[in-house]
């Protein structure tokens, strides 16, 4: 192999396996590149750069997940027979990694950016989105990126009360707990996950663990840096602007100062765009003023470019002192935008059965956000179904976050769900999930609708409350009711403030984003972004507790408000009048080609008659749905008359169907028959069965017996002596 093909590579023990890191083999032209295994689980994952677009403010990073399913050995499904966007789980995990890693790059990078991560194996067991995580930060550390890493990343689950790092596949149905959490090595910078009710206390010591477990692969990251590590690229000398940025701070703190003392959203926006407008327009007309020789191209180039130079200087000063502004104010007086303090929570309101015709709805409002939440009941043919990279199962429980334009006073064109769509849903899907019903007591397919109709603040946990609230309007009965809150954090030096229900903009300009999710007992769900360079377990521990009195506080008020509804907070004791009926009965498997019939013919009779939908499981399970109570009982009678089986001891009304010399066949209902025998047709002797019972007759058999082949023995003797007995 050639000198310049040699890889580089690193080991270490992640949770007891190796866990490998590679680069200089693949993907070379690339400006970083790593291949990371775990297991028989291979991830690479490449950065690359191009130069800025002009004129853009902002820091233009891309990260896609790829999941190939060749990596598994199978075949697209659909007609194209190749993949196309990506999947909600690809959408994810390309999320936990862009989430993690923006905050990681020094303000004045603004060259594009793209990370990678392409699954090349997948075995089942040793989940991608790890290895991709660890890849996508040795990528920019070993590049010239200027990144401020190196990060790594961990799942910690909890199988039988053991902390476990990266649990198998297999392992996570026995886990109540799944956290997955980046971290660098001060601090944590991310977190994802979701829990059965566990106390905040345990999910604190889940996080402490898993930045244990981190560390190490900080060491193995540098270890190859040192190796084979580009140089950085640098900041480009600042231009010596000082003088403007005292200028634009004196003359704009006034009315920035009253525009931030405005609480309602909407007029404080208008005040500060005002505010921010005339400060710019004053500065760009002293420039466009000032007499300047403009007689080459090349001097009014330069003047376009002083120009816009200028412009982007007094709009970042306007933002820095803006932010500045309102975290002194939080810090020293205590007060935010609206008026509250550090842990008060904006006035709630909450409503149930909105839409009459709905199955279930919750209007959860606080403050300046809203949020219209549906539940919708279905049958197993509603199920989706999830072609994964290495399994394919159905999926009952769905939910679904719409973020309409007009819910923050925007007019864009309508389009499909973003990746932040679907993060938020999913965020709200397992907030909701760990207290939903076994779907063995509760066969429905459950759809959940989040539509934000207000945004002003977490609309993620409104959706998680009216979530709530809709599932137990529709009558599911979940276990216990859910409440979700964002915390945030203002952090300057030894000056800390942990502040309960954070608004739109205290998410914008703080240096934490922390949405927890729970019922009384415990915690659910959880999301933690952070956006400084370490927040200390004191203060993780502060907002975790505080979190909790919040969400206690958010429950109250949800009970309060919907008492006359929903009594205790508890779901409805029956189901909406316009949901579906649902009925489960039990059959051997081997009598379901009588449901079925010859080509499907005789399930579709019972459904075109009855206009119920039934479903067959090869397991025996029938379960039958329709909106309408009496279809059902139609529907449950003829299958139950298909599938019926002999009883010893029950008496039935049979016709006799054939006549032996030993006895007569009678048929006891459809499908089924038994033999009386001579001696069981009459007291005494009987010398011909004829001289009893005909073909055709209706007779009285009691069942005696079943023999282990399933053979039926009839008595009309024993049958008359009962009948007579009762009388």
């Amino acid at each position: 192999m050639p000198r310049w093909f040699q890889p580089e590579t690193v080991t270490l023990e992640v949770g007891g396996r190796p866990l490998t890191i590679e680069t200089g083999r693949l993907a070379k032209q690339a400006a970083g590149a790593a291949l990371v295994t775990y297991g028989e689980t291979v991830v690479l994952v490449t950065a690359v750069t191009a130069k800025p677009r002009e004129g853009i403010d902002f820091f233009p990073l891309t990260v896609d997940f790829v999941e190939k399913t060749s990596a598994a050995g199978k075949i697209p499904g659909g007609f194209f027979k190749r993949e196309g966007r990506l999947a909600d789980r690809e959408v994810l995990v390309s999320r936990f990694i862009d989430r993690a890693i923006r905050p990681l790059f020094p303000d004045w990078y603004r060259d594009e950016t793209q990370i990678t991560a392409t699954v090349l194996s997948a075995d089942g067991e040793f989940w991608p989105d790890i290895p991709a995580f660890v890849g996508a930060s040795a990528a920019l550390t070993i590049s010239e990126i200027p990144f401020l890493g190196p990060i790594s990343a961990v799942r910690v689950g909890r199988v039988d009360g053991v902390l476990v790092v990266n649990p198998l596949h297999s392992q996570l149905p026995s886990s109540d707990l799944e956290l997955v959490v980046a971290g660098s090595r001060k601090a944590l910078v991310m977190v994802e996950g979701s829990a059965q009710e566990i106390p905040e206390n345990e999910i604190l010591d889940a996080l402490k663990f898993a930045h244990a477990a981190i560390v190490p692969q900080l060491d193995v990251q540098e270890d190859l840096s040192r190796r084979v590590g580009k140089a950085k690229k640098t900041a480009p000398p600042p231009a010596d602007r000082a003088d403007l940025v005292a200028r634009v701070r004196e003359k704009a703190r006034a009315g920035l100062e009253q525009a931030l003392s405005i609480r309602t959203k909407a007029e404080r926006y208008a005040a500060l765009k005002e505010a921010d407008a005339a400060v710019v327009e004053s500065f760009a007309a002293d420039y466009r003023s000032e007499r300047v020789a403009l007689d080459t191209l090349e001097a009014v180039e330069k003047r376009r470019e002083g120009y816009r130079a200028l412009v982007d200087t007094v709009k970042h000063t306007l933002h820095d002192l803006r932010s500045e502004l309102m975290r002194d104010r939080i810090l020293t007086h205590g007060a935010r935008i609206d008026g509250r303090t550090t842990t008060d929570i904006r006035p709630i309101a909450c409503e149930v059965r909105v839409a009459p015709r709905a199955h279930g709805t919750g209007l959860f409002t606080r403050g300046e956000t809203q949020a219209l939440v549906y539940c919708t009941l279905g049958s197993s043919d509603d199920e989706q179904t999830i072609d994964a990279l290495t399994e394919r199962y159905e999926k009952q429980f769905l939910l679904h976050y719409n973020f309409p334009p007009f819910s923050v006073g925007e007019a864009r064109p309508l389009r499909g769900p973003g990746r932040r769509e679907v993060g938020h849903g999913n965020l709200a899907e397992r907030a909701l999930k760990a207290v939903l019903p076994p779907h063995e007591k509760f066969p429905y397919t459950i759809r959940v609708v989040a539509e934000t109709l207000e945004s002003n603040g977490s609309s993620s946990m409104a959706a998680v409350c009216g979530g709530a609230l809709a599932l137990m309007d529709a009558g599911v009965p979940i276990s216990a009711p859910v409440a979700g809150i964002a915390m945030g954090l203002i952090q300057e030096g030894d000056r800390v403030a942990v502040l309960s229900d954070i608004l739109g903009d205290e998410d914008h300009l703080g240096d934490m984003d922390f949405k927890v999710a729970g019922t009384r007992r415990g915690v659910t769900a959880v999301q933690m972004d952070i956006k400084i360079e370490s927040v200390d377990w004191s203060v993780m521990e502060r907002a975790l507790q505080q979190a909790n009195a919040g969400r206690q506080h958010i429950l109250d008020c949800m009970e309060a408000e919907t008492r006359e509804d929903l009594k205790t907070l508890s779901a409805r004791p029956e189901l909406s009048r316009y949901a579906p009926r649902l009925e489960v009965i039990w059959i051997k498997p081997d009598r379901i080609r009588d449901i079925i019939g010859p080509g499907g013919r005789v399930i579709r009779a019972i459904q075109d008659t009855t206009g119920v939908k039934i479903d067959v499981e090869d397991s025996g399970r029938v379960t039958i749905f329709s909106p309408d109570l009496d279809a059902l009982e139609r529907g449950r009678a003829m299958v139950q008359e298909l599938t019926q089986e002999a009883e010893i001891g029950r008496i039935y009304l049979g016709k006799v169907k054939r006549i032996t010399d030993f006895g007569a066949f009678v048929e006891i209902f459809p499908g089924t028959d038994g033999l009386v025998h001579v001696s069981q047709l009459a007291e005494g002797r009987v010398e011909r069965v004829t001289d009893v019972v005909s073909e055709g007759d209706e007779v009285l058999a009691k069942c005696i017996d079943i023999d282990p082949t399933g053979r039926i023995r009839l008595s009309r003797k024993e049958a008359l002596a009962d009948v007579a007995g009762r009388e």
